[in-house]
């Protein structure tokens, strides 16, 4: 991703975790935020994850009943990549 060029909407999703948890260079930084500065649905999206992990971080375990969590993981076990 360093290479200078922009990146896609794609690859925005593939590394906003990365971005948002401060685990690029500089480098890739620059490329991701120049993405950022041009599209606005990107922008809100990377928004949207980092209240989602920030609000998330505040969840412990415990806290979530056991018929939520077989809910969630019987819908993250059947998702299935490229959708």
């Amino acid at each position: 991703m360093a290479d200078g060029t922009l990146i896609t909407c794609q690859e925005v999703v593939e590394v906003v975790t990365d971005y948002v948890e401060r685990r690029m260079s500089p480098e890739d930084v620059a490329t991701f935020e120049a993405h950022l500065d041009l599209c606005a649905g990107c922008k809100w999206y990377v928004e949207q994850m980092r209240i989602t992990i920030a609000t998330v971080g505040r969840i412990d375990e415990a806290d979530v009943p056991d018929e939520m969590r077989d809910t969630l993981m019987t819908a993250f076990r059947g998702r299935t990549r490229g959708v």
